[in-house]
């Protein structure tokens, strides 16, 4: 739909408000690309993470893309403070009140027929139509208010919108992060297993007397078998950020939705609803003038009666036309039924998007669960061999 916040829609159309359109997910790749197979830039990258293990210090091992780990972590923490943060009840309570606003307000007190009883004009009561704009004026005030919560709403949902995107960039460059770490690894292991180790054993083989060398070569494939285990646990974490991508985009889609059905109901519904009103007393007044002039005329042809039979048609056809029926009561409560489903509308979109966020809650307090004993797992597991 192209549109902007500055036009106005009929009632079953939803404004999109810009910055919440739908954005393409970004292409991810199943399998970490190989050494091999990389462009010459991210086999430059994958050496230059490569010189970052150090097989005779542990610790290097150990710590092997941990950095990138931890800002996994840091994503995940602040997208589940996002989730249990969030407060879409506030927004639904604010549409629900302008549901009521406008069902508390009948609009057939505005009967152009109704009439005064003579003890309501011996009280000195006021008109309908006086009535019915003094009733108008405390609901316009708080529709104003509502509308006032309702534009805060917007601005929130729209600084989180934002946020998120942030977010997501902030994880997709991680996710990348740990595919070079994770070929790093994965090509370190290939020039150990197929160079560096054979070479090792060969030369234990030859010098079989020499206890240092055998050491050594054991301790390298313990190394070894450590690094493995440290690329097992990367990708791990690199699946964990592939699901985090999705969940964010989740939860900032139903932040959209709600956004635009917000912003729907501030262009549509309101101004809609007042224009009915005005129409409304517009008619009411209209139909007060004929009734004078249907005073004036009875009286001009009670005068007149014997005087001028032409008149007297002539006048008949007048009345006529000035009774006809000019105000339809019941297309006006229709179109008020139809602007209140607009806003229930709204209110059930808000209440799936909090059944998704609540699951989505859920999800990332299991995943950041998994990352955190992953990790505890691998560091108690090296620390042990560490021991041994």
């Amino acid at each position: 739909m192209n549109t902007t916040a500055t036009q106005t829609a009929t009632s079953t159309d939803m404004v999109v408000v810009p910055g919440t359109e739908i954005k393409p997910a970004p292409v991810i790749q199943q399998d970490i690309v190989a050494y091999q197979a990389a462009d010459p830039q991210e086999q430059q990258q994958i050496e230059s993470v490569i010189q970052e293990i150090d097989l005779k210090d542990r610790s290097s091992i150990m710590f092997f893309g941990t950095k990138t780990q931890e800002q996994m972590t840091t994503i995940s923490e602040k997208m589940l403070n996002g989730v249990k943060n969030k407060d879409i009840g506030a927004a639904g309570g604010s549409l629900t009140n302008m549901i009521a606003a406008i069902k508390g307000f009948d609009i057939d007190q505005l009967d152009p027929n109704q009439k005064l009883s003579w003890w309501r004009k011996l009280l000195g009561q006021a008109k309908p139509v006086v009535k019915f704009l003094d009733k108008y004026e405390e609901v316009r005030k708080q529709i104003d208010t509502i509308t006032d919560q309702l534009e805060n709403h917007k601005t929130q949902l729209l600084t989180d919108v934002v946020t998120l995107d942030k977010l997501y960039d902030a994880n997709l460059d991680f996710f990348h992060k740990l595919e070079i770490y994770i070929a790093a690894g994965e090509e370190k292991l290939r020039r150990l297993d197929m160079e560096e180790i054979p070479a090792m054993a060969a030369q234990a083989e030859i010098n079989s007397d020499d206890m240092v060398l055998a050491q050594a070569l054991r301790d390298l494939r313990s190394a070894r078998d450590d690094l493995e285990r440290r690329v097992h646990d990367l990708r791990l974490t690199r699946q964990v950020a592939m699901q985090s991508l999705p969940s964010i985009r989740l939860v900032q889609e139903n932040d959209k939705t709600l956004i635009n059905k917000i912003n729907s109901t501030l262009v549509n519904t309101v101004p809609l609803w007042k224009n009915q009103l005005a129409q409304a007393v517009t008619i009411f007044r209209m139909s007060d003038a004929a009734e004078a002039v249907k005073r004036s005329n009875d009286l001009t042809n009670e005068l007149l009666e014997k005087n001028a039979e032409t008149l007297r048609m002539g006048n008949a056809e007048v009345r006529k036309q000035m009774e006809r029926g000019v105000f339809d009561i019941e297309s006006v409560k229709k179109a008020n039924r139809t602007l209140i489903d607009t806003i229930q509308d709204s209110l059930r979109i808000a209440d799936e998007g909090k059944v998704m966020r609540a699951k989505a809650e859920g999800e990332l307090k299991t995943m950041e669960q998994e990352l955190r004993q992953a990790l505890i797992a691998a560091k108690s597991q090296s620390g042990n061999e560490m021991t041994r």
